[in-house]
């Protein structure tokens, strides 16, 4: 409870206006960081700046899995970040409660994702930054791949996608960071989908075409094996090899974030993988800004994947061989640090394997959902 007394106090307090907001989380919008958070000065850290988010959830939907619900509040997070950004050795911070619902999963509680996930601590790091075009961090990092971010209110949408659910969150490590001119390049040594072994190795380069614009390229996988599986942890995922090509561009009151994504998961017989598998995806994320702090945001999905249950391919999506596509609209309207936004989303699977799917049998091929999310970002 003293996270909550503290994000209450941080609410009413007076705060330090500064030219930028801090870097951390990242934010794709429409939702967007108070611009003058709270500070403080420290020793030897300097300048300390505090955010936080406060948001809760309710929703419904059709074709609940067993043990699901057809509808349910909750909250979606209670977090405070903590972090300084000047200086050869800066930190990140995230600490409290989250959920991380998406699109074809079933929705697991906020204390459930806290236990089951990434702890109380979900993403903390080290940074150090001996010059302005080269940094190290190491700790709890942020995954490099994917066109969306772990929790709610960093997003377009509330929840986030069939394609993300392919991707890891989160994971253990070290990472890299170069910067020249347009370019931007990082590498990272960690343990993928949070497994606890080491030996994954990623990598993504950024370049921006001009201010409107951007492309990005991610890759990045296992260099070994690991046998290890958690909630956090699918076997053939955190075995496999992700791609990533992400465009960005921006038009007036447009924003639009297409991407593609390939994954790869070879045959591996002595840890359970009897045959290979892949998935191929393509998202379309966009945005509009409507006069009066409103703004409606989309997301439209396709997926595929490739294998049977007879070879022994591993499942990757509702069944070997399924294939799924999905649509989301989210309107959402931002006074200052409080926000409220209403989501649509619906989600179509094809050839799928019986129990593979939704509902409590396992055999529905189709599942609706209405969310509401609404907090404040101070």
């Amino acid at each position: 409870m003293k996270k909550y007394y503290l994000a209450v106090l941080l609410m009413v307090l007076p705060v330090t206006a500064y030219a930028d907001a801090p870097p951390m989380p990242s934010m794709a919008g429409p939702l967007v960081a108070r611009a003058a958070p709270y500070s403080f000065n420290t020793t030897p850290f300097g300048k300390v700046y505090v955010t936080g988010a406060l948001t809760g959830l309710v929703f419904d939907q059709s074709s609940p899995a067993t043990g699901d619900k057809s509808d349910l509040a909750d909250i979606s997070n209670g977090q405070i970040f903590v972090q300084n950004t000047m200086g050869p050795v800066q930190f990140f911070v995230q600490s409290g409660a989250y959920s991380t619902p998406a699109l074809g999963t079933a929705y697991l509680r906020a204390d459930k994702t806290v236990d089951k996930t990434y702890g109380f601590i979900p993403q903390g790091f080290v940074k150090f930054v001996p010059s302005d075009k080269f940094s190290i961090e190491a700790g709890k990092l942020p995954t490099l791949f994917g066109a969306e971010y772990t929790f709610t209110f960093e997003n377009m949408n509330i929840e986030r996608g069939l394609l993300w659910n392919q991707e890891n969150a989160v994971n253990r490590g070290v990472q890299t960071n170069y910067t020249t001119g347009p370019l931007a390049l990082s590498l990272a040594w960690s343990d993928g989908f949070y497994s606890g072994h080491y030996n994954w190795l990623s990598g993504s380069a950024a370049y921006t075409i001009d201010k409107d614009s951007s492309v990005s390229f991610e890759a990045g996988g296992n260099l070994g094996e690991t046998a290890h599986t958690s909630f956090t942890t699918p076997l053939a995922q955190n075995n496999s090899s992700i791609y990533n090509v992400i465009y960005t561009y921006t038009a007036g009151a447009w924003t639009f974030n297409p991407y593609f994504q390939y994954t790869y998961v070879p045959e591996n017989a002595p840890i359970g993988i009897n045959h290979a598998a892949s998935t191929y995806g393509a998202a379309l994320l966009a945005k509009y800004a409507i006069e009066g702090n409103f703004t409606i945001a989309g997301r439209a999905e396709c997926i595929g994947s490739t294998g049977s249950a007879a070879n022994g391919a591993p499942n990757l999506l509702y069944g070997q061989g399924s294939k799924a596509w999905s649509f989301t609209v989210t309107p959402t309207y931002q006074q200052g640090r409080f926000f409220g936004r209403v989501e649509a989303s619906y989600v179509k699977a094809t050839d799928t394997t019986v129990g593979s799917a939704f509902g409590s049998t396992g055999n529905d091929a189709s599942q609706g959902r209405l969310l509401f999310e609404s907090g404040v970002l101070f």
